[in-house]
């Protein structure tokens, strides 16, 4: 659609500085835009950007100046940009409403009005699927798991799969039943790819309102809290409690049996295997207090040096005891 800045300033809560009767139509990056398209500016390391780009018009923070583009102010453009793509471009519109004929839903199973599976979704027996769900192709949700209203889960995902839990006697592994079940909160997304096991007993849960990247892997009777945001290859083992708000950066591994607290952040790459307090932020492995962490990685990039200086004090002090002794 096309909208002038003036109609869709007033929608995304935003001040134009220049001139409101332009039009946009389309949204792209500081780089690519054009006439007739919007951009944003959210990260202050691009504001040099706003010298060279062709976009008619940019969202950015309030304290934002510029002589080369109209500027859409607010004070989160990020979230703005967010309301101006959904305006202009809209959601994914689906190739079909309902339930393709090449899911396969258990008869058992139930699945809530609004909801769209795509081809190869497999609804096992006595699962619950909610309202305005959408699976997306070879989604698979095993028996009795639970979806609430609102749940995206992208292709290739499997929700409620076996535990990995074996107890092992005189050298030979022996498989634990895994009779408990999935249960996903309303308006959860699940990237493609990731694994959420079933719990041995009980459920394992995801909470309403998070956000899964692709390749996350949930293990069995762990309890992830509301609103949480976890990036690319994020993999937790059985019996972790998480708190809401959490973000764990891409390839952070957690430990079983551990407690993370409300509004943690853990970077990238972090190994967590102790628990964490509210509002904690972590990075490195073992994972650590980010003050810290900086210090602890300046310090790994320098060992080489350090390792040279120690070698020259000690050959040092060698000569010095030998003088001593001579």
């Amino acid at each position: 659609m096309t909208i002038t800045l003036a109609d869709l300033a007033a929608q995304i809560n935003a001040q134009v500085i220049g001139d409101p009767t332009q039009q946009v139509s389309s949204a792209a990056t500081l780089e690519e835009a054009g006439p007739g398209q919007i951009s944003f500016l959210s990260n202050p390391r691009y504001v040099p950007k706003l010298a060279t780009t062709r976009a008619t018009a940019v969202v950015a923070a309030m304290n934002v100046n510029s002589d080369n583009v109209t500027l859409l102010r607010t004070a989160d453009p990020y979230y703005a940009f967010t309301q101006a793509m959904v305006i202009l471009h809209g959601h994914r519109r689906h190739p079909h409403a309902g339930i393709h004929p090449d899911a396969h839903v258990d008869p058992t199973a139930t699945v809530g009005e609004g909801t769209i599976l795509y081809p190869g979704v497999f609804i096992g027996p006595n699962a619950r699927i909610g309202r305005d769900c959408i699976l997306y192709p070879n989604v698979v949700i095993y028996d009795q798991c639970i979806l609430g209203d609102r749940v995206t889960i992208h292709g290739g995902s499997v929700i409620g799969q076996d535990g990995f839990g074996y107890a092992t006697h005189k050298g030979i592994h022996h498989k634990i039943p895994q009779v408990g079940n999935v249960i996903i909160e309303d308006d959860v997304e699940i990237g493609a790819n990731c694994a959420i096991e079933r719990a041995t007993l009980g459920s394992t849960i995801i909470g309403k309102g998070t956000k899964f990247c692709d390749l996350i892997a949930i293990g069995h009777g762990t309890k992830i809290g509301a609103h949480c945001l976890f990036v690319a290859q994020v993999g937790i083992a059985g019996s972790v409690t998480v708190g809401h708000h959490v973000t764990m950066a891409g390839q952070v591994g957690v430990s079983g049996h551990l407690k993370i607290g409300d509004k943690v952040t853990i970077g990238a790459q972090a190994g967590v295997i102790n628990n964490l307090d509210d509002q904690s932020t972590v990075m490195g492995a073992p994972a650590m207090p980010v003050s810290l962490g900086r210090r602890v990685y300046t310090l790994f990039t320098q060992l080489p040096d350090l390792a040279d200086r120690i070698k020259k004090l000690e050959q040092k002090m060698s000569e010095i005891a030998t003088d001593e002794d001579s």
